[in-house]
């Protein structure tokens, strides 16, 4: 192996350019242990939630009470969809009436006013 005499700077650069690209055996180590505990963690908190599963499912199966509940809510939910069907229909009846009201283009009640007017001379047209 050959040594060569480098500039302090460019060996501090290369120093530099080397620790940010590669990572320390100390740190792999430390971020190995890290992960490690992430993992116990995680499997702690998946028996927590397996033993809350098996709770759940060998609890009590729902009472007559609550599916009386449930269909009231559902005879409720029923009745106010077709509540608000209704109300979407009237709305399209006023839209509807608007319109109508409406009427015409504002040119085609200046023409119609102007025949008016050319067989009524005395009056204006309401435009």
């Amino acid at each position: 192996m050959m040594r060569v005499l480098v500039p302090a700077r460019l060996r501090a650069a290369v120093r530099t350019w080397f620790d940010s690209r590669y990572i320390s055996i100390a740190d792999h180590r430390q971020d190995i242990k890290d992960a490690l505990w992430e993992v116990q963690t995680l499997r702690r908190e998946v028996v927590t939630l397996q033993n809350e599963v098996a709770r759940l499912r060998s609890a009590n199966p729902p009472v007559a009470a609550d599916k009386a509940k449930i269909d009231d809510t559902h005879r409720l939910a029923q009745e106010t969809a077709k509540a608000l069907d209704g109300v979407l229909q009237n709305e399209v009846l006023v839209w509807q009436a608007i319109d109508e009201l409406r009427g015409p283009s504002s040119g085609e009640l200046r023409r119609a006013g102007a025949r008016r007017s050319s067989a009524e001379p005395g009056e204006r047209p309401c435009v």
